[in-house]
This record gives structure tokens, sequence and C-alpha cells, in this order.
């Protein structure tokens, strides 16, 4: 039978092989993507995603398996809080259910269970070289789910996944490249909105960069969105930061 990283490996090679011959070679940006799918797949969890923590107030989304684990990133960074950011915080494994988050997060709470059908999170903040820079996270439809999960398995695609970032990061360096090629797929660079948002709504209201992103993330939740969704918005010019402080429609 087949070890678990035989099986990850197996998995993550299906994600990368062209659909045809002539087809191109899998975008270096997008591992990810293929990653959380992989664990997805071999954990045999309803979703997963990779995010990176560059500062305190700076979560990237790396890759998500699906679009509702992306829209669940998304969630916890418009609230600023959640298992990710424990995780990185705490650098230890954070398993939370329906009842966890209802009392430790309760404003991520109330918009994962209203935007999403995931009742249960397992975050594990990366180790090694990455240890500090980011997580994976699990996510669960039955909160059940989440005490059954093999942690021994979960842990070691979690050192399956840092091994395979932390390499494309190392050749990235070697042929010259700026940085990992994985910190410049659509998810990070659609993040990268959220900051030029939080540099206009920090001039238009003579405010520091983190009380400026206070009002974007405050502005999101009362109106029900994600923080990326109006900071493009924002930045496109349909959203005012005057109107956003003063809770006008965005």
């Amino acid at each position: 039978m087949p070890s678990l990283a035989e099986r990850f490996t197996a998995a993550l090679s299906a994600q990368e092989a062209p659909p045809r011959p002539d087809a191109p070679a899998a975008d270096p940006a997008l591992l990810p993507v293929r990653l959380s799918r992989a664990v997805a797949g071999v954990l045999s969890v309803d979703g997963a995603g990779v995010s990176a923590l560059t500062s305190p107030d700076r979560h990237v989304p790396l890759g998500a398996s699906d679009p509702e684990s992306e829209h669940a990133e998304r969630l916890q960074f418009t609230v600023g809080a959640g298992p990710c950011l424990q995780a990185n915080r705490t650098q230890q494994p954070v398993f939370v259910v329906e009842a966890d988050m209802r009392r430790r997060w309760p404003a991520f709470h109330d918009l994962l269970v209203r935007q999403t059908t995931y009742r249960g999170i397992v975050s594990l903040p990366l180790r090694r070289g990455l240890a500090g820079v980011g997580a994976i996270d699990l996510y669960f439809r039955d909160p059940a789910a989440v005490a059954a999960l093999d942690v021994f398995a979960a842990s070691t695609v979690r050192d399956l996944v840092t091994t395979a970032l932390g390499e494309a990061a190392v050749w990235s360096a070697e042929v010259g490249g700026e940085g990992p090629d994985w910190l410049t797929g659509p998810p990070a660079t659609g993040r990268a909105r959220v900051w030029e948002a939080m540099g206009l709504t920090s001039l238009a209201l003579d405010l520091p960069a983190s009380e400026a992103l206070a009002v974007l993330r405050a502005h999101a939740y009362a109106t029900g969105r994600t923080v990326d969704d109006l900071a493009a918005d924002v930045v496109s010019g349909r959203a005012d930061p005057s109107d956003v402080a003063a809770g006008g429609a965005g």
C-alpha cells in the first residue's frame, strides 16, 4: 500500500500534469492551489487553503482547494481574527468546531455560518524554514469530523506542503527571482488591493494604516461583504473612503 507521502506526491503530480501533450507546464505561481487540492484529497477533508503572514496585519492567501475555502479565508481576514491567525501567532495547531468559534471569534463565526457550509476548522502552522510565515487551514462541513481527523497524517501532509513551498522558494532564488513564485498568484495579488485601499483610506481620512484597515473591516462586516471586495471598490473609485468611514453604501 502506498505511503502517505507517496499518495500526496501522486495527488500533486496529477494536479501538475498537463491536460494534453502540447499544453503549457503548470504555472509555478499556482503551486499553493495545487497543494491545497492535494491536501484536501489525501486527508479527505471538505476544503483546504494555504496562507502566509507577512506582518501582523498582512495575511496573504496563497491558494485554496475550491472557491468556498478561498471565501472562508477572506471572511477570517475581514474580521481580523480566527483559527489561522491564532495558529500563526501561537505556532500551535488550532482545532475548533462551531461552538468554539462562536465563543472565541463571534464575528468570524457569524460570517462563516451565514456564508459557507463549514462548521469546523483545523489550522496547522507551517514548520521548518517557513515557521511563523504561514499556515494550512482544513475545513469541515461536519463538526464531528474535526475530532476524527488523523492528526499524524495531517501533520505529515503539513510538512510535505512546507517542503514543497520551501523548495520552490529556493529554486526561485537560484534563478534570480525577486521572491517565491507562489507569492505572485491571483489570490496573493488580489489581496494587494487591500493594501492599496488602506493607503487611499489613510490619505483621505488622515489615519494611520492600521486604523484605515479597521475602517475597511468594520464597513465590510456591517454590509456583509469581504474586505477584499470592498477594497476593490475603493481602488476602482466605486466606493469613496469618506463614505465608507461614515457607513455609506460601498
